[in-house]
C-alpha cells in the first residue's frame, strides 16, 4: 500500500511537472505571438508608406523617363530594401522562426514572408546602395534607347513592325542588329551587377544568386530544372517540325534558301514570339478597334470591373516612356495600374489582356487579410492568370463575341488560329529554355565567354543559327537579364498553371461540353471562381497550396501537354 501511494504522488507530481511545462509552453508561444504582433504593427506602420511612395515613384519615372524621377525612384528602393536589413530586427524573427512557437496560422505565414525578405538584405547598407543604383542606371539606358537607322529613329514597335513586315532581309539585318546595340551599351555593367549580386548571396550562404532567388521564392532549384527538363523533352520533337515549317515559310517569302535563314528572319528580336506563318491575319481584326475599350468590355463581362484600373493608367505611347509593359499594385488595397504602349494589333490584345489579368488578381484581393498577405501566392500564379487571358486575342470564338467577326469567319480562321497559338506556345517554351538555362550558367561562372554561351543555347533549344563571325553580348539585350533577374522560368510555369486554370474553368467550373473551345465571355461564375479560389487568398499559402484548393491537384504539366503538345494527360 505504501509503494502504491509512493507511485501515486509520484505520477501526481509527473503530472503537475507536465501541466507547468505545458503552461509555460503556452505561455512562451504566446509571449512570441504577443512580440511578433507587436513588430508587425511597427514595420507595417514603416514599410507600408514606403512600399506606397517607391511604387509611385517607379511609375512615374517609367512614364517620363526622367532623370530627376528615377533618381527619386531609385532613393526610395534604396530606404524600401534598408526597411528589410536591420540585423537586430533579422535576428528576431530568427529566433522565433527557430523557436517554433508562434501558431497562429496567418502569424506564422507572415512570418516565414518577413524572415524571407530580411535575410536577402543582411549584407552591408553600401553594397546594397550600390546594386539598386547600378540596376536603376541600367534600367535608365533601356528605357531611354532608341534604334538609329540613319535619319530614322525607331522605337520597340517601330522595330518590330519593321521584323514582322519586311521582307528584305538587308533591311531586317539592319534593325535586328541595331536593336541589340543596348547590349554593347549595358553589357559591362550588368556583368558588374551580376558579380555584386553573387557576392552577396555567398555572404548569405547561398551558392550564388540564382540558386538563392529560387529558394527564397520557396521553389526548388533541383526541382525547376527537373521541370524544365521534362518540357524540353515534352517540347524538342514537335518543335523541331515546326520550326522546318517555320523556316519554308520565312525562306519562300524572303526569296532566299532555308540554309540561308539567320535570326533576323524571325519576325522578332528574339524569336520569342511565333511568326506568322499561318494565313491568318489577326492584326486585321483588330486594326480599327479601340483595344481598351474592348478589354474593359471583356472583364466586364466576367464579373471582373477594370474601369478604376483603366482611369489610373498610362496606356500610349509617350518620348522617354517604358517600351515595355506591367501592372503595378501601387498599395495593395485597390490602386492597381499599367502602363504599356498600345497599338491597334493583335499583339497589343494580347499584351492588353495579359496586363488586366495582373491587374484583377491584384484588385481583389481580400483586403482584410493582413497587408504581407495582400499578395499573389507566387510570381507565377499572377502569370497563370495573365496569361489565360491573354490567349484569348487569338481565339476565333473570343473574336466573334469581342470583335463581330462572323460564324462563317470564325470557322474558316479556327484552323490557323488554333496552329498560330500551338506555334506561340511551343515557340515561346523553347525561347523560355534559353533564358533559365543562360541565367544558371551565367551566375554559376559569370566569367565565362557569355557571348558564345547564349548562342549556344539558342541553337540548341530554339535551333537558330548564330550569324558568322558574330562576338556581342547580344544576351545583354534582353531586359529581364538586367532588370529582372532570374524571373523568366515563372513565365513558362505560368503558362503550364493557365492551361490548368482553363480547363479547371471550363469543365469543373463551367461544366462545358467542349472544354476546349472556350473563351468565357460573358460568365461571370468565372470571376467568381477566380476572386474566391486564387485571388482572394492571397499569399495565406503556398503557392501549391493554393493551386491544389483551387483546381484539386498541385501543379502539373499534363494540361499544358493537351492543349498544345497533343499528349494525353491520363498517360501522364
Amino acid at each position: 500500500m505504501k509503494l502504491s501511494i509512493k507511485v501515486i504522488l509520484i505520477l501526481i507530481g509527473l503530472g503537475l511537472l507536465a501541466a507547468a511545462v505545458w503552461a509555460a509552453g503556452q505561455g512562451a508561444a504566446a509571449g512570441d505571438e504577443a512580440a511578433f504582433r507587436k513588430f508587425l504593427k511597427t514595420y507595417e506602420a514603416k514599410v507600408i508608406p514606403l512600399s506606397r511612395d517607391a511604387a509611385l515613384a517607379g511609375f512615374q519615372a517609367s512614364i517620363s523617363g526622367k532623370d530627376e524621377d528615377y533618381r527619386r525612384s531609385t532613393a526610395l528602393q534604396i530606404q524600401l530594401n534598408k526597411a528589410h536589413a536591420a540585423a537586430g530586427e533579422f535576428a528576431e524573427l530568427k529566433r522565433w522562426r527557430q523557436a517554433g512557437r508562434v501558431h497562429e496560422p496567418l502569424l506564422k505565414r507572415q512570418l516565414e514572408i518577413l524572415f524571407h525578405a530580411y535575410l536577402e538584405n543582411q549584407i552591408p547598407a553600401a553594397q546594397m546602395e550600390q546594386m539598386v543604383t547600378l540596376q536603376g542606371q541600367i534600367e535608365q539606358k533601356f528605357n531611354t534607347f532608341r534604334i538609329k537607322l540613319g535619319d530614322r529613329v525607331l522605337s520597340d514597335n517601330d522595330a518590330e513592325a519593321v521584323l514582322r513586315g519586311s521582307a528584305d532581309s538587308g533591311e531586317l539585318e539592319k534593325v535586328w542588329k541595331s536593336s541589340k546595340e543596348i547590349g554593347r551599351l549595358v553589357a559591362p555593367d550588368i556583368l558588374k551587377l551580376v558579380r555584386l549580386r553573387n557576392a552577396a548571396a555567398r555572404q548569405l550562404g547561398f551558392a550564388n544568386f540564382q540558386q538563392m532567388q529560387l529558394q527564397l521564392d520557396e521553389q526548388d532549384p533541383g526541382q525547376i530544372e527537373t521541370l524544365f527538363d521534362e518540357l524540353d523533352e515534352l517540347t524538342r520533337g514537335g518543335y523541331a517540325t515546326l520550326k522546318r515549317d517555320i523556316d519554308a515559310f520565312l525562306a519562300a517569302r524572303c526569296a532566299i534558301a532555308p540554309g540561308q535563314l539567320r535570326p533576323w528572319h524571325y519576325q522578332n528580336r528574339f524569336f520569342q514570339e511565333a511568326p506568322a506563318i499561318y494565313p491568318v491575319d489577326l492584326d486585321s481584326y483588330y486594326k480599327d478597334r479601340d483595344l481598351v475599350v474592348m478589354a474593359k468590355t471583356y472583364y466586364e463581362g466576367i464579373g471582373l470591373n477594370i474601369d478604376d484600373v483603366i482611369e489610373r493608367s498610362d496606356l500610349f505611347e509617350k518620348p522617354g516612356k517604358y517600351q515595355h509593359a506591367f501592372s503595378s499594385d501601387i498599395d495593395r488595397a485597390g490602386d492597381v495600374r499599367v502602363l504599356c504602349s498600345v497599338k491597334p494589333d493583335s499583339y497589343w490584345m494580347n499584351t492588353l489582356l495579359h496586363e488586366f489579368g495582373h491587374s484583377v488578381y491584384s484588385k481583389f484581393y481580400d483586403r482584410s487579410l493582413p497587408w504581407l498577405l495582400r499578395d499573389a501566392a507566387h510570381a507565377f500564379t499572377t502569370e497563370a492568370v495573365a496569361n489565360l487571358f491573354g490567349r484569348f486575342a487569338a481565339s476565333p470564338s473570343w473574336l466573334r463575341a469581342m470583335a463581330g467577326i462572323t460564324d462563317a469567319e470564325a470557322g474558316r480562321i479556327s484552323g490557323a488560329s488554333r496552329d498560330s497559338l500551338r506555334l506561340q506556345q511551343m515557340v515561346f517554351s523553347r525561347w523560355a529554355q534559353v533564358m533559365f538555362r543562360f541565367e544558371k550558367s551565367m551566375y554559376e561562372n559569370p566569367d565565362q565567354d557569355l557571348n558564345r554561351r547564349w548562342w549556344e543555347l539558342a541553337e540548341k533549344y530554339q535551333l537558330l543559327k548564330m550569324p558568322a563571325g558574330r562576338n556581342e553580348p547580344d544576351w545583354a539585350a534582353k531586359i529581364h537579364i538586367a532588370l529582372y533577374p532570374c524571373y523568366y522560368h515563372n513565365y513558362l510555369l505560368g503558362e503550364l498553371l493557365a492551361s490548368q486554370l482553363f480547363y479547371h474553368i471550363s469543365g469543373p467550373v463551367l461544366k462545358s461540353p467542349d472544354p476546349d473551345d472556350q473563351c468565357f465571355v460573358g460568365r461571370t461564375e468565372v470571376g467568381r471562381f477566380l476572386i474566391e479560389q486564387v485571388f482572394k487568398p492571397g499569399r495565406r499559402r503556398p503557392w501549391n497550396e493554393m493551386i491544389e484548393r483551387a483546381c484539386g491537384e498541385k501543379l502539373t504539366a499534363k494540361y499544358y501537354a493537351r492543349q498544345f503538345v497533343g499528349a494525353d494527360p491520363t498517360k501522364r
